[in-house]
């Protein structure tokens, strides 16, 4: 019997229909740990893969580990946003900060 992370994990990987292979590339691991983590009783993921595979989802790392996080919140969806937009260069904020000013000025 899976877990709930491995749960979470297959369902978020199907709804953004992603092949185990196509998920395993994306996060460095392999198919078969892919695998693992979706149908073992029991699994122990690095803090490492679990944040690639919550990049890759565009969700909390909170929302795959806790067991009460059936479905996301908007905290949750904030904190995916700014992650995003911690992570962009220079150039790239700088686009989105004229982007925001613009629609604001709408």
């Amino acid at each position: 019997m899976a877990t709930l992370l491995g749960e979470k994990i297959r369902t978020e990987r199907k709804r953004l229909k992603l092949t185990l292979d196509e998920l395993a590339e994306k996060t460095g691991s392999s198919k078969s740990y892919i695998w693992e983590l979706e149908n073992r009783p029991v699994v122990r993921p690095s803090a490492e893969k679990i944040s690639k595979i919550a990049d890759v989802f565009g969700v909390t790392v909170e929302f795959l580990l806790d067991d009460e996080k059936q479905t996301l919140t908007e905290s949750d969806v904030n904190q995916v946003f700014f992650r995003r937009v911690s992570q962009l260069d220079a150039t790239k904020r700088a686009q989105l900060e004229k982007f925001l000013n613009a629609i604001e000025d709408e």
